[in-house]
C-alpha cells in the first residue's frame, strides 16, 4: 500500500483510523513506514495489521518489549533536566522488561490484581459511580469524561496504591503527560510538558514511598516497599516505576473504555436500548466494547534476532508496531467486526494485549467499566450526545476523547 495512507499523526486518521486499517489489511500482513522523530531522525517501523500476526508477535520470546528511550527522552528534555533518574524510573516500568524481570516484577504486583482482591473493590465502586453521577446530573447534562470517566479510575487506582486522594487531580495531570513519552507521533512541543510532568511524577512518589517506609499501610506502595526492603526484590527505580505504571496505567485504559465505549453506544442507539432492556449483556457488551474502539491502538515489540514475517525479513532490534485497534476489525477473526454486537462470541481481543504482557489491571478495568456503564444506561434511558465528534485527546497509541457532553433527558431511574 501507499505507506502515506497510514499517517498516525494526521487528526482524520486520529479522529477514525479504522478505514485505513481496512485498507492495511486487504493490502498485505507487513507494512513498512519512516517514521520521522522529534530530533529530525527517520526510524523505520514494520506495521502488522491482522489479529493473527499481531498474536504471533505478542507471544513470541524473539520479540523483545524493550524500546530504546535514550535520544527520545532527550530531545523532549528541558535544559538541565536530570536525565539518568528520569530513564531509569521509566525503564523500571515492567511494560519495558523482559523476563526474568517482566516475571520477577509482574508477580509481586500480581497480589494487588487477584480476582479475589478485584472483586472486593466492587462496592466502593459502585458507591464511586452512584457518588460521581449524582454530582453531574443535578442540571440534566454532564460530561461524562471529566465527570465519571476520568475521575472514577483515578480514584480508585489511587486508593489501591495508598496514594492521598486529594492529589487526583495533579496526578492525573501529571500521568497524562507522562503517557505522551509512549507515542512516538507526538511532537516536541508535547515532550517539552511529558518529560518534566514525569520527573515531577517521580519525585512527588519518592515522598509517598518514603513515607510508607516509615509507616506501612494497608496498600499496594507498602507491599512493594516490603518487597523491597524484606525480600530485596526490587531496586529503587523498580519501585517508582511500578509506581507510575500502575498509576498511569491503571486509570488510562478505564478512562478510555468508559468514554469510547459509551461514545460507541450513543451512536448505536438500538444497542445502547437493547443494553438497557437486557443489562445482563454488560459483561459481554464491555468486551465488545473494547474491541470495537480499543483504548490501547497499538504496542511495539524488537526482534532479539533477524526474522522473517510473511517472506519480509525484520533485522534484529527493528520496531515491530502490532495494531491492536486493527487487528479488533480484523473480519477473519470477528465476523462483521465493523458492527458492534453486544453478544459476540469468541471475542478475543486484543486490547489488553496478549502473552506476557497482557495487562495486569484487565479485571479491574472490566469491573469498573461494566459498573459505570450498567448505571448510566439504567439511570438515564434518555441520555444522548450534545455534540457529534467529540474532541480525541492527541496522539495515537492511547485512543480517548478529552471531553463527552451529554444530555440526560430526563433524570432516569434513581
Amino acid at each position: 500500500m501507499d505507506s502515506s495512507l497510514y499517517d498516525p499523526r494526521s487528526p482524520e486518521f486520529q479522529a477514525d483510523p479504522y478505514p485505513v486499517y481496512a485498507r492495511m489489511r486487504e493490502a498485505g500482513p507487513v507494512h513498512f513506514k519512516l517514521f520521522e522523530q522529534p530530533d529530525g531522525r527517520e526510524v523505520p517501523v514494520w506495521i502488522l495489521p491482522r489479529w493473527q500476526d499481531c498474536v504471533d508477535v505478542l507471544r513470541d520470546p524473539r520479540f523483545s518489549a524493550h524500546k530504546n528511550f535514550g535520544e527520545f527522552l532527550a530531545t523532549g528534555a528541558q535544559e538541565g533536566a536530570e536525565l539518568n533518574p528520569l530513564a531509569r524510573a521509566y525503564f523500571g516500568m515492567m511494560l519495558f522488561q523482559d523476563p526474568p524481570d517482566h516475571t520477577r516484577l509482574r508477580n509481586l504486583v500480581n497480589k494487588g490484581f487477584t480476582p479475589r482482591r478485584v472483586q472486593e473493590l466492587r462496592p466502593r465502586i459502585e458507591a464511586l459511580v452512584t457518588e460521581l453521577v449524582d454530582a453531574a446530573a443535578a442540571d440534566g447534562r454532564m460530561d461524562l469524561m471529566a465527570d465519571l470517566a476520568v475521575p472514577l479510575p483515578i480514584i480508585v487506582i489511587a486508593e489501591l496504591l495508598g496514594v492521598p486522594v486529594e492529589d487526583q487531580e495533579r496526578l492525573k495531570v501529571w500521568s497524562d503527560h507522562a503517557a505522551m513519552l509512549l507515542d512516538g507521533t507526538l511532537r516536541d512541543e508535547h515532550l517539552a510538558v511529558a518529560v518534566p510532568s514525569f520527573l515531577e511524577l517521580v519525585d512527588y512518589l519518592k515522598g509517598i514511598v518514603e513515607a510508607r517506609r516509615k509507616d506501612p499501610q494497608d496498600d499496594l506502595i507498602s507491599a512493594l516497599v516490603a518487597a523491597q526492603d524484606v525480600e530485596d526484590a526490587l531496586d529503587d527505580y523498580e519501585v517508582l516505576g511500578t509506581c507510575a505504571l500502575i498509576l498511569g496505567a491503571g486509570h488510562e485504559t478505564t478512562t478510555n473504555l468508559i468514554g469510547n465505549g459509551m461514545l460507541a453506544l450513543l451512536r448505536d442507539r438500538a444497542a445502547f436500548e437493547r443494553l438497557g432492556r437486557e443489562p445482563g449483556l454488560v459483561p459481554s457488551a464491555v468486551e465488545e466494547l473494547l474491541r470495537y474502539d480499543s483504548p490501547v491502538q497499538v504496542t511495539s515489540r524488537m526482534p532479539f534476532e533477524d526474522v522473517e514475517i510473511h517472506g519480509v525479513r525484520i533485522p534484529a532490534g527493528g520496531e515491530v508496531n502490532t495494531l491492536l485497534g486493527s487487528a479488533n476489525r480484523d473480519p477473519a477473526q470477528f465476523p462483521d467486526a465493523d458492527r458492534l454486537v453486544l453478544d459476540r462470541g469468541d471475542n478475543r481481543h486484543l486490547s489488553f494485549g496478549h502473552g506476557a504482557h497482557f495487562c495486569l489491571g484487565a479485571p479491574l478495568a472490566r469491573l469498573e467499566g461494566e459498573i459505570a456503564i450498567r448505571e448510566l444506561v439504567r439511570r438515564f434511558p434518555k441520555l444522548s450526545l450534545e455534540v457529534d465528534d467529540p474532541q480525541r485527546r492527541p496522539g495515537f497509541v492511547l485512543r480517548g476523547c478529552t471531553g463527552l457532553p451529554v444530555s440526560l433527558g430526563d433524570r432516569g431511574a434513581a
